[in-house]
């Protein structure tokens, strides 16, 4: 039996559930699709900005995440390894809310709009055929197969690598040099509106609250920098923990909260946008951002709010394939290139010996140029 849907999702985070929430809001058949099971914890800042909020109260979700009691969050500080701060404030409030509780309110929210959510199914080919694609599935050893309209792929750098090896595609093109990424959530820390990034030889690691004054704790460590560590995700965070006293200080009397550690590697960040590969890419499957920028949540849904009406307009056949790839890759390019530049920027400054201590002398006698910086790493506030 085959099942036949308008628009069939590949990816159901934060990028994918709200593309299919839209298309479904639209009046469209929609399917979404994930390999893993939900709700589950994911290395994330976890930090919503001034511009996500004001993205989600346009698709009608702020009050739906405001009921999980997110954290307020209204400035950033940095500190080095020596122990210099720079306190930089935000634009506007915040919100810091784990993805566990977030990626939940997302997926009841697309059930609602009628979305057809079907987790822990792998989607093991995607053919062009006429009139749209048929998708190959397996879900519980059992295999499904699909026909879509269109598809959008929305699951992450490392799952659409894989699908593209299935589909013997190229691969998204990566700054040379891998990551690994960890998380924990801790109790035990006291931090009031504020985000803390700590700097040191190796990586960094911030510390953002969340909902019931937890504390998300995400690391970007170089792989190969910590060869002593302990083989586990805690083990490597006591490992970067010990290279920065401050940071090493405000973990003294935090507690690991059980079964909230997760890992991902490698973490390759993108060169440059990749709008479209066959399909068009959301979220992290389009670019995967310097961490530095601080707002991959809010680019996440920037992407689903710019593709969502042009995937409406093809489907009602009033644009083709081609316009809807143009016009969906030039605006990514428009909107998401400043930020790209500015974080790669960053993220290299923070590498060279001693710039990151003139950066925060000259940030400190002229302190809008912090702001200014910060800025240029953000989206720019747009209807859409």
């Amino acid at each position: 039996m085959i099942h036949t849907y308008d628009v069939a999702v590949i990816g159901a985070g934060i990028a994918g559930s709200v593309m299919a929430k839209s298309l479904a809001d639209h009046g469209w058949n929609t399917v979404l699709f994930d390999r893993k099971a939900f709700p589950r914890h994911k290395v994330c800042g976890e930090f919503l900005s001034p511009e996500s909020l004001a993205m989600m109260k346009k698709l009608g979700l702020r009050e739906a995440v405001a009921a999980l009691k997110p954290s307020k969050i209204k400035q950033t500080t940095l500190i080095l390894s020596r122990g210099k701060r720079l306190q930089i404030a935000l634009p506007g409030t915040a919100w810091g809310v784990s993805r566990y509780q977030l990626d939940t309110v997302l997926h009841q929210a697309a059930l609602r709009s009628g979305v057809q959510v079907q987790t822990e199914t792998m989607v093991s080919a995607v053919q062009p055929v006429e009139r749209g694609f048929v998708i190959e599935t397996k879900q519980q050893g059992e295999a499904h197969e699909y026909h879509a309209r269109a598809v959008i792929a929305a699951c992450g750098a490392i799952g659409l690598s894989t699908l593209n090896k299935h589909l013997q595609r190229d691969v998204v093109k990566a700054i040379p040099g891998a990551h690994l990424g960890v998380k924990s959530h801790y109790e035990g820390i006291d931090m009031r509106g504020v985000v803390e990034l700590y700097f040191f030889e190796g990586g960094y690691l911030g510390l953002s609250p969340i909902e019931e004054g937890r504390v998300n704790m995400a690391a970007l460590l170089e792989r190969g920098k910590f060869p002593d560590a302990e083989k586990s995700i805690l083990g490597l965070i006591e490992a970067a923990s010990a290279r920065h006293s401050k940071l090493s200080e405000r973990l003294s009397s935090a507690r690991a909260v059980p079964g909230t550690q997760v890992a991902v590697s490698p973490v390759k960040l993108t060169s440059k946008p990749m709008a479209w590969n066959e399909m068009p890419c959301l979220g992290d499957a389009a670019m995967m951002l310097p961490p530095l920028c601080g707002d991959g949540m809010s680019m996440a849904l920037r992407s689903a709010a710019l593709c969502a009406p042009l995937a409406s307009r093809y489907l009602k056949g009033d644009i083709s394939l081609a316009v809807w790839e143009q016009m969906y890759t030039h605006a990514i390019h428009r909107e998401f290139k400043g930020p790209l530049k500015w974080g790669h920027l960053l993220q290299g400054m923070f590498r060279v010996p001693y710039l990151p201590n003139m950066m925060f002398a000259a940030a400190q006698y002229t302190p809008r140029l912090a702001e200014k910086l910060v800025r240029a790493t953000r989206l720019n506030e747009s209807e859409f």
